[in-house]
């Protein structure tokens, strides 16, 4: 292709792109600084370099880098100075079409925005040239992305690029009969067409204005490619970006395109091997014995190909459930086969170690065994020379029939799998429960996959290696193992369609687990009951009995694992039948839980520590008092053993703190009697645990003791609470681990719960501990803005990120729990000192009053509308409340309740209002400019909730009815505001006219939640 730049520019382009794929930080640094100021000077010329280098360059990776850092630079803020001023006239299309898009989307301008109309077309030029020239398959997909991203943030700006259209239309044909225009021969046909359906897949707005019947035609043509299973795939993305994109007119004419989009996976499932056999065509075992060394069929495994397609199509299980309504139980004739382990057992030894091993034949290093005698492990097995000691050595390469590696690699493969497909099934059951329940066999094929792939551990590190690992270190490799992956399937199947659906099929297979010889299996079992338990409690309350029953001999079991689930079980049912369990069988639960804190293994006392906690948390107070003595009798034995201190589990240490701090705070003042016992160890481990190990037993040392100390109230505890205090200002003045994150959060809460332990008498601390806390809460939102070049932003412990007109923005949420939890505290201060904390009024209502529009964290504002009301409390009868205080707070809660959206929040202001207007003496201490304020604001909400109720009332039916239960959840949270802007109104005027508005508003509603039969049956 004919050069658009002078040789000396890619001459210098060339050596720049080299210096940048450098290793050298400093020439790679250098290389950074020569791009930044070549784009800032002259921009268009070199950008056209870089396209047209992506077309010359030598190598794959030069090709591939140049269209990479293209793709970039293009989207990137343009640089401050000015760019080429003169060669877009104000009054050209290109400046036009620039304001209309800055106006409408305000985004930042890149350097795409000051590229002249010439420049654009050749560069768009270049990129097609490329999207049909390009021969490495890596650099195509690299230019359908460039070119996607082209052509999107160019329609955003009104330029549209029919080129691009017409060339991808061509190219899905290419190769075939009646293709009419002669299409490049240095690129395979199936590139080509591959090609263009990734490119109506990142750019479906590029087919959207066309007639439905031709697209869906052509689509149709790739979805039934004969030659390749990539053409099918990039066809299929297509597809259901093309739906996710249409209007519902073109989703209702589209709606053939449906059958061939799942015949794919029909298809693909008919191509996987029969059991006992392997996938052959993976790059990664043509080393093995099971292909010849000249096979080219290099692509992807049956298993990855049909893995792919259903991850391509899951996303549309969840946007449009309802496409894959008349197609159901054409799924459900093949799913079961994907998501249900293989019935074949795999190789018997003799099939794959077929010759026996024998010691004196000279060839015996080049087999492998089936059996030996003496086993290897006896003393009396002879031993093997290693290579270089007088013998070769032994070559345990197998070389029979099954490939050792390859049946690992297929046995991942089809793991992966059989997760994608349930995947796939779940998130279309999530998406509408109504319709998949009404399919039979749906749900119950669902339970037994996952009560299935529960029980397949991967047990490599046997036992022993499971009883010596930290459960705080090896809980985040466990929670991405694959039966941790079913149990999270059949949770969220549970929570979607509930407990009528689920609970029938699951006991079908639950008791016989618990009974099974493996304990795999009884481990399965339990966790299976723990992980229904929450969607499918209404119902399960029913047969509780027979559950626990069925549960309690587990903490028998012969295995640790198992009785270790045992208490995983009876902590999730503790919390998700909450009280309801705790009544009725705290005798059965306290009669194997208590005896299970003195297990010989310390993972499974620790989790029977942890469960008490769950149980405490429902528990009424007289039922735990019987059981008081024995809990706490072990619990302190695992906090402070007589044993070897060598031996000492820091982990159960910490879990035997947290869980007294429990009991204590469901105890209360009956706690008292062990008061002497516990709090000098608290305070014991505050005052010598000081090196980094013992950050998180130092943290609930500090919850615990400050736990107790409101359990056992101010008499029993003042007399330790100086040494507490001193304590804990002494932890707070050291200098701080940055590894110890958590360190800030439990003294804050803790200092908050030794105020509530020692009420006024806690008035001196204050300047202690306000300074900080006011720092805390007056914090802005840490948000960095990530720039396009940054293709992958890092995930960090902390951040979060989310997508604003058109920008990444990394948010540090840690910080903004902190805030909140500053306020959550201030709260505590507040109402516990009353009129004491008025020297800290004017500070707080400084960062309070502004933190009601915190829209980072409802959290945050939900106790900015507590807290109000009670520092005008505590100004009123301290004397301090001045009418700036007051003026501020009512303009700004007039503020909020005029724009605020949110029907949670916004009864939340309502209720602020009508607190703080008591504290100040009624509305006839209100001025009438905020009375007539707050009136127009309640006015405005009025009209604003009906206009919401009328659009509701106005969807179709089938709308309503698929999404039936979220509005109306949310018309309850609505009713929940029009109750307290009733109360206001009936504040200023019992028979106020605007309370009949009120009712009118609430009448717009269809009030469905309270009668809702599916929630009350399924739970």
């Amino acid at each position: 292709m004919e050069s658009v730049v002078p040789q000396e520019i890619t001459a210098e382009l060339t050596q720049i792109l080299s210096n940048l794929l450098l290793g050298d930080n400093e020439i790679r640094s250098n290389a950074e600084t020569a791009v930044n100021e070549r784009l800032a000077h002259t921009p268009e010329l070199y950008l056209l370099a870089l396209a047209q280098f992506a077309i010359s360059a030598d190598t794959e990776v030069m090709r591939s880098f140049s269209l990479v850092l293209l793709r970039r630079l293009l989207f990137r803020p343009a640089p401050t100075s000015p760019i080429q001023a003169d060669s877009i006239s104000s009054n050209s299309p290109v400046h036009q079409q620039q304001q209309a898009y800055q106006s409408h989307r305000n985004p930042r301008l890149t350097l795409y925005d000051n590229l002249s109309s010439q420049t654009l077309t050749t560069l768009e030029r270049l990129l097609l040239h490329s999207l049909q020239q390009e021969p490495a398959i890596l650099v195509r997909r690299k230019t359908v992305t460039s070119v996607c991203d082209l052509a999107n943030e160019g329609m955003l700006r009104g330029r549209p690029w029919h080129a691009l259209q017409a060339l991808a239309f061509n190219m899905t044909q290419a190769g075939q009969p009646g293709a009419t225009d002669p299409l490049p021969t240095n690129v395979s046909s199936g590139s080509l067409r591959e090609s263009a359906y990734r490119v109506f897949a990142g750019c479906p707005n590029l087919v959207m204005d066309l007639q439905t019947d031709a697209v869906l035609g052509v689509f149709q043509r790739g979805l039934q490619d004969v030659e390749s299973v990539d053409v099918k795939q990039a066809a299929l993305l297509a597809s259901v970006a093309y739906l996710n994109a249409a209007e519902p007119g073109q989703l209702a004419q589209s709606l053939s395109l449906m059958h061939p989009m799942l015949d794919t996976l029909h298809t693909l499932a008919q191509m996987l091997p029969n059991a006992g056999s392997l996938a052959t065509a993976h790059p990664s075992r043509n080393v093995s014995s099971l292909r010849s060394p000249s096979s080219d069929d290099d692509g992807p495994s049956p298993y990855a190909n049909l893995t792919a397609f259903l991850t391509t199509l899951t996303p549309l299980c969840s946007s449009h459930p309802s496409l894959f309504a008349p197609h159901l139980q054409a799924l459900l004739s093949f799913f079961p086969a994907l998501i249900l382990p293989s019935a074949d057992p795999g190789p018997t030894p003799t099939v794959s170690r077929p010759f026996p091993t024998d010691s004196g034949e000279s060839n015996a290093a080049d087999r492998q065994g089936a059996f030996v005698f003496p086993p290897p492990q006896s003393p009396h097995a002879p031993s093997t020379p290693p290579a270089g000691a007088g013998g070769s050595a032994r070559n345990t390469t197998p070389t029979g029939v099954f490939d050792g590696g390859a049946a690992d690699l297929d046995a991942d493969e089809r793991q992966t799998l059989r997760l994608a497909a349930l995947e796939f099934m779940v998130s279309l059951s999530e998406a509408r429960p109504g319709m998949v329940k009404r399919v039979d066999g749906w749900v119950a094929i669902m339970v037994r996959a996952c009560l299935e792939g529960m029980g397949e551990f991967e047990d490599s590190d046997g036992l022993g290696g499971w009883l010596e690992e930290d459960p705080s270190v090896s809980s985040a490799a466990e929670a991405e193992s694959a039966p941790a992956m079913y149990e999270q399937s059949l949770d969220r199947l549970a929570c979607a369609v509930g407990g009528r659906s689920v609970l029938p099929p699951a006991f079908q297979y639950i008791p016989s687990m618990m009974a099974s010889y493996d304990w795999r299996v009884r481990h399965a079992g339990l966790m299976a009951v723990a992980a229904i338990a929450e969607g499918t409690a209404k119902v399960m309350e029913n047969e509780l009995g027979k559950v626990v029953e069925l549960v309690t001999p587990m903490f028998h079991d012969l295995h640790p694992r198992v009785r270790y689930a045992a208490c995983q079980c009876v902590g999730q049912l503790c919390t998700d039948l909450e009280e309801v369990i705790q009544e009725r069988y705290h005798q059965q639960l306290f009669a194997v839980l208590i005896p299970t804190l003195e297990d010989r293994e310390p993972r499974v006392h620790s989790h029977a520590a942890a469960a008490l906690i769950n149980f405490c948390e429902g528990v009424e107070r007289d039922v735990l008092l019987p059981y008081l003595d024995p809990i706490v009798e072990r619990l302190l034995k695992l906090l402070d053993p007589a044993g070897d201190p060598a031996h000492v589990r820091r982990y159960v240490q910490e879990q035997a703190i947290t869980t007294l701090a429990m009991v204590a705070d469901a105890s209360e003042t009956t706690f008292g009697k062990y008061y002497p016992s516990i709090m000098p160890l608290l305070l014991n481990v505050l005052r010598n645990a000081d090196g980094s190990e013992y950050q998180k037993l130092r943290a609930k040392a500090m919850e615990c003791a400050g736990l107790i100390a409101i359990a056992v109230g101010p008499e029993m505890f003042l007399p330790d609470a100086h040494t507490l205090v001193d304590l804990l200002m002494r932890l707070q003045k050291a200098p701080t681990d940055p590894s110890d994150t958590q360190f800030g959060h439990y003294l804050i809460a803790t200092w908050a719960k030794v105020c509530q332990a020692m009420g006024p008498e806690f008035e001196p601390y204050l300047p202690v501990v306000m300074p900080t806390l006011l720092a805390t809460a007056s914090a802005k939102a840490d948000i960095s803005v990530y720039d396009e070049e940054e293709d992958k932003v890092e995930d960090r412990e902390g951040w979060e990120t989310v997508s604003m007109d058109g920008q990444t923005l990394g948010i540090r949420t840690s910080a903004i729990e902190e805030k909140c939890q500053a306020f959550e505290t201030l709260v505590i201060y507040c109402s516990t000192l009353g009129p004491r904390f008025a020297p800290y009024l004017s500070q707080s209502f400084d960062v309070t009053l502004p933190s009601l529009r915190f829209y980072f964290h409802d959290g945050v504002r939900e106790a900015c509308a507590l807290l109000i009301p009670m520092l005008l409390a505590s100004g009123k009868n301290s004397g301090t409340l001045t009418n700036q205080m007051v003026t501020a707070t009512f303009l700004q809660i007039i503020n909020g309740i005029s724009t605020e959206h949110d029907a949670s929040f916004l009864s939340s202001l309502y209720k602020c209002f009508n607190d703080s207007l008591r504290v100040i003496g009624g509305p006839i201490t209100l001025s009438a400019e905020f009375q007539n304020g707050v009136m127009e604001a309640t006015k405005r909400q009025l009209h604003s909730l009906a206009d919401k109720r009328r659009a509701r009332k106005a969807r179709p039916a089938s709308d309503m009815e698929e999404d039936r239960e979220d509005m109306a959840l949310l018309e309850e949270i609505e009713d929940f505001a029009l109750e307290d802007m009733a109360k206001m109104l009936t504040i200023f005027d019992p028979s106020h006219p605007l309370l009949v508005a009120v009712s009118s508003v609430k009448d717009l509603g269809f009030n469905q939640y309270d009668s809702d039969e599916d929630r009350d049956d399924e739970g």
